[in-house]
């Protein structure tokens, strides 16, 4: 199958290179594809025909879209709609990647594919008006809301948390409670995910539930990092944007595609990251 990845250079991005072996992709960054401009659409994809669309491009800024309104909705939602379109006249399926932030997280229980949207932010407005765009337009759609992505490379809340460890004591909220996902593990669910055929809307992320703290002290344990990790509110840290406390997902649709356990990202993680930077040290 031809695929074409929209985003290619980003974490997911990334990764689906590594998780879709075996078919003939198309990976395009924002230079060979703006998804926010139509006329690119459609020029690149009359040009590779592509079997199907992976779009991993987002606006993933969450307190930056409260002030940069119009580029957040051009990407989130502008993008999609451009890109359901296109594939829908192409009569080609299309993936789309959202997030737990379209829910307000009042339930306190994880949240189903059936479960009522509410976005608190701009960032989240904007994302859930890209997954209405794309069910709307083409028919065949796989919509993937997935959560707190965190991965050894590139810039993220985790490597950022690691980065910190110098400090005397890192102080981390345990009132925000979601669902971690290592990007692997998504984008080999998603490749799973495009073999089934079966179009609808997904909650994929790591099993369980945690919360920051929780998440940062699992992976400061496993590599070994001494550093004191103090659990606090999330009110410490005053955002520009509104985060739900609670968004865990879980899923109802089948086929159920589930993905590992977080703390097996985390392990993951750990494994990979204290790899890479024992690797530095050997060439600082």
């Amino acid at each position: 199958m031809k695929i074409l990845i929209a985003g290619s250079l980003g974490q997911l991005g990334s990764c689906l290179n590594n998780s879709l072996v075996g078919h003939d992709l198309v990976p395009l960054d924002h230079d060979a594809l703006d998804i926010t401009q139509l006329p690119s659409v459609h020029e690149v994809l009359g040009h590779h025909r592509p079997d199907l669309v992976i779009n991993a491009a987002a606006f993933n800024d969450v307190d930056g879209a409260e002030s940069r309104r119009n580029e957040a909705y051009a990407v989130n939602a502008c993008g999609p709609r451009n890109i359901a379109f296109e594939t829908s006249e192409l009569g080609i399926p299309i993936v789309h990647v959202s997030t737990d932030y379209v829910f307000d997280g009042r339930l306190k229980r994880p949240y189903h594919e059936q479960d009522e949207t509410n976005p608190l932010s701009l960032y989240a407005a904007s994302k859930l008006a890209g997954e209405r765009a794309v069910r709307l337009l083409n028919p065949r759609h796989y919509v993937v809301r997935t959560a707190w992505l965190f991965w050894e490379s590139g810039k993220g809340f985790l490597t950022s948390m690691c980065s910190l460890a110098s400090r005397p004591e890192l102080r981390v909220a345990d009132d925000q409670i979601g669902s971690p996902t290592y990007v692997p593990h998504l984008a080999d669910a998603i490749a799973r995910l495009v073999e089934t055929g079966a179009f609808g809307t997904y909650h994929m992320a790591g099993s369980g539930g945690a919360s920051r703290w929780e998440l940062v002290s699992e992976a400061f344990r496993l590599l070994g990092i001494s550093t004191p990790v103090r659990p606090v509110s999330h009110t410490e840290f005053p955002a520009a944007a509104h985060r739900p406390t609670y968004s865990v997902l879980t899923t109802i649709q089948r086929p159920h595609i589930t993905l590992p356990p977080w703390q097996e990202g985390v392990a993951e993680f750990a494994r990979r990251f204290g790899k890479s930077r024992y690797e530095a040290g050997l060439h600082a």
